[in-house]
């Protein structure tokens, strides 16, 4: 039972951190993720096989964290009325949505005791929407293409660093999965860190 809640929770926060996307790429100028349909939190047309479905159960059975990601919500940087901070503006609204939800739901357990409703199994899920969605802001803030992480890297570096981007973008999808399974057990202590520091609780 607990898996399909984390499920559900991953689904719908990845589904936040998409239209997040769309909306900030809105307000710039480009209506992309308008016309497609994409400025919704009906969870179908934001799903990815791979990333809402695979690895989020493989890492459940293999005992891990779990993490994954939706379909990219589409957008055209030429369309962005800042073509400098434009790409990395609307890359920067996935994981704040995240890190927002994060804060919400961990001010409510740091608090609980105050409302005296709540019931045990809400704060266990609301621990679970903020374990994820620390994860999730993580995870999309490291500079790996696709991950957002590397759109604002890149809006930084100076425009003859640029070729760069086409390296690792060819290789990006292959670095995200080795991070996934090899190497995030470094990131396990920062994401134990900021949980306990908004829910006052230990993870």
């Amino acid at each position: 039972m607990d898996f399909l809640f984390i499920i559900i929770i991953l689904i719908m926060s990845v589904v936040v951190h998409e239209v997040s996307h769309g909306y900030a790429a809105l307000a710039l100028g480009d209506p992309t993720a308008k016309y497609q349909g994409r400025l919704t939190l009906n969870p179908i047309p934001h799903l990815d096989m791979v990333g809402s479905i695979f690895v989020p159960l493989i890492g459940y059975f293999l005992g891990g964290f779990i993490i994954g990601w939706a379909k990219p919500v589409p957008f055209n940087p030429y369309n962005l009325r800042s073509a400098k901070w434009g790409e990395a503006i609307v890359a920067i609204a996935g994981p704040l949505s995240n890190i927002a939800l994060a804060v919400i739901f961990g001010l409510i357990i740091r608090f609980a005791s105050d409302f005296g409703f709540l019931s045990q199994s809400f704060l266990s899920l609301a621990s679970f929407v903020v374990l994820i969605n620390i994860i999730l802001a993580i995870f999309n803030l490291i500079p790996i293409p696709p991950l957002d992480g590397s759109k604002i890297l890149f809006t930084f570096l100076p425009y003859r660093w640029q070729h760069l981007r086409q390296s690792l973008e060819r290789y990006g999808l292959i670095l995200v999965f080795v991070f996934i399974f090899l190497l995030w057990q470094v990131m396990s202590p920062v994401v134990s860190f900021f949980f306990t520091s908004l829910t006052g609780v230990a993870l």
